[in-house]
This record gives structure tokens, C-alpha cells and sequence, in this order.
């Protein structure tokens, strides 16, 4: 007769990424300091008050709103109103400067986001003479105030005749963000994983393929942070446009427009401040579509390399 043996059933090997996530859910929790706690509700008081302060005076009257402080509202008789929403959507400018934030707003966040991840490619993964120099002077841009530099790239502009026009106000935007950029994708993709990279290299992959086919769809995280971080900036930039676009209202941002309403209009805040909640409206939605790469793209950013 012949013997069965029974063959003892083996599990087959857990992935590294899932053995860390067994480990982490193995170590018993630590408790949260109360400081911590207290800490965070502080921050998030000290960031929602102005915010409900801004909508809570944007339905208020004029007189309302010079007479007292936007807490009062909420103490009988009650003077809510959409007329400042009104008067702002219908007469003040806001969908020509609306459309001219996003007119200057994206293409100085592709430029800089399409640059930089090329740069971060190269300074992380490609060896050339002077590499970690260049990327040292570079990320020392970082500490060079924006002041600084806006009469001299004026000048170069108006010697182009460039200034006034959008393109200026790219190229502007793009120079400026382009140090933090680099330095923030930089570290994340010389992070990545370098035996993914030689074997496409084995395989007859050059740099170029690495770096669309691999190396994108593996920086997702950073990319989305960038492009927040990016957006943001140039949408709610007062300073920069108004420099480079000059007094030329048919192409004025959302910022110097709303500027512009104190004295247009006798600065009657309220106007002010129902134009300022409609402007925040874009970089919350850009925020809560891509809030779940942020943290993980800023954190892996800021400590890889």
C-alpha cells in the first residue's frame, strides 16, 4: 500500500507593507496628551472664528455693520440680508476678475508643477556636474524675500514688453514657486524605490518613459500637495498681480478686486466681505478634492532624501 502524507497547508508570505500595518495595529495605543488636545482646539478656534466672523458679516446691512461687531448679530432683532451677495454678483466686477483668477491661476500652477517635476527627476535620479550645488542655491531662493525681487523682474519685463500682460504674471508665479517646489518633490521622489528604476533601465526604458510612466503615477501624493499649496497661493495673491497686471481692470484677479471695493464704494465692508466668501469658495472645493494626498504628500516630501 501506498502511504499518504499529508502536506502541512503553509500561509503564503505577507507583504512588507501589510506586516507593518499588522505591527502598528499590534502595539497597544498610546494615550494622547491632554496638552495636545488642547492644544488643537485652540488652532481650530483661532482659524473658524474669523471665518464664521467673515459670513456672518456678509449678510449684515451697512448700518449694522459700522454700528457694531459682527457677534451681535446673533442677539435679537435679527438684520440678515443677500443684498450685499446681490449687489456684488450683479455690479461689482466679480465674474470678469472670477474668471481672470482662473485664467492666471492654473497655467501658473501646471507650469510650476510640470517644471518642478522635472527638476526633482533630475536633481534625485540623473548625475551631472554640480547637481547638489545648483540644488542647494536654489532651495536658499527659499529664504530670499518675494520684495526683493519685484523691481528688478519688472524691469526685465517692461524691457520685453511684458509687463501688463498674463504672461508675465505666469512667468512671475512660476519663479516664485519654483524653489519650494523642487525641494518639496525633490525629496519625495529620491524616496522612491531605485530598483524599480534599474530594472526599467534593464528592460531598455530611458529616462523619459521612467519618468512618465513610473515615477508620476508613484509621486500622486506630492503632486496633489504641490498643486494645492501652488493653487492657493496664486489664487489669493494680491501683491505679485497687482505689480506685474498694473491698473488695467478688465484684467484684475479676485484679491485687487476686492481691494478695490473699499474705495470704489466708500469702503463699505460689507460688500467686502460677502466678495471675500465667495473667493474662498474655488480653494476649498481644490482643498477637500485632494485633502486625502496632502498630509501624506507634505510629510513624505519633507523628510525623504
Amino acid at each position: 500500500m501506498t502511504a499518504i502524507v499529508e502536506i502541512p497547508k503553509t500561509e503564503a508570505p505577507k507583504s512588507r507593507r501589510s506586516q507593518r500595518r499588522a505591527e502598528r495595529l499590534a502595539e497597544p495605543k498610546k494615550k494622547a496628551n491632554p496638552l495636545v488636545h488642547i492644544l488643537l482646539v485652540v488652532a481650530c478656534v483661532v482659524w473658524i472664528v474669523p471665518a464664521l466672523g467673515l459670513l456672518v458679516a456678509s449678510f449684515r446691512t451697512a448700518q449694522a455693520t459700522n454700528q457694531s461687531g459682527w457677534w451681535t448679530a446673533f442677539v435679537p432683532p435679527w438684520d440678515f440680508t443677500f443684498d450685499n451677495y446681490i449687489f456684488v454678483l450683479e455690479r461689482a466686477g466679480i465674474w470678469t476678475a472670477f474668471l481672470n483668477s482662473f485664467y492666471i491661476t492654473i497655467p501658473a500652477t501646471v507650469l510650476v508643477t510640470m517644471v518642478a517635476g522635472f527638476a526633482a527627476y533630475a536633481f534625485a535620479w540623473m548625475k551631472f556636474p554640480g547637481r547638489d550645488f545648483i540644488f542647494l542655491v536654489m532651495v536658499g531662493l527659499l529664504v530670499v524675500p518675494l520684495q526683493v525681487t519685484l523691481i528688478p523682474v519688472l524691469s526685465l519685463f517692461r524691457g520685453t514688453e511684458l509687463a501688463g500682460s498674463f504672461l508675465a504674471l505666469w512667468l512671475a508665479h512660476t519663479g516664485y514657486g519654483l524653489p519650494f517646489a523642487v525641494y518639496l518633490l525633490r525629496n519625495y521622489i529620491g524616496g522612491l524605490p531605485g530598483s524599480v528604476f534599474e530594472a526599467a533601465e534593464i528592460d531598455g526604458a530611458g529616462h523619459a518613459t521612467i519618468f512618465f510612466r513610473l515615477v508620476i503615477p508613484m509621486s500622486v501624493p506630492a503632486l496633489a500637495s504641490l498643486v494645492i499649496f501652488q493653487f492657493l497661493w496664486v489664487w489669493n495673491d494680491l501683491l505679485v498681480a497687482l505689480v506685474f497686471l498694473g491698473p488695467v481692470p478688465q484684467n484684475l484677479p479676485l484679491p485687487v478686486t476686492l481691494a478695490n471695493l473699499t474705495t470704489n464704494f466708500g469702503g463699505n465692508w460689507q460688500f467686502v466681505t460677502a466678495a471675500a466668501f465667495i473667493s474662498m469658495a474655488v480653494p476649498l472645493l481644490v482643498f477637500f478634492l485632494l485633502q486625502r494626498f496632502f498630509v501624506q504628500g507634505v510629510t513624505a516630501g519633507s523628510v525623504k532624501g
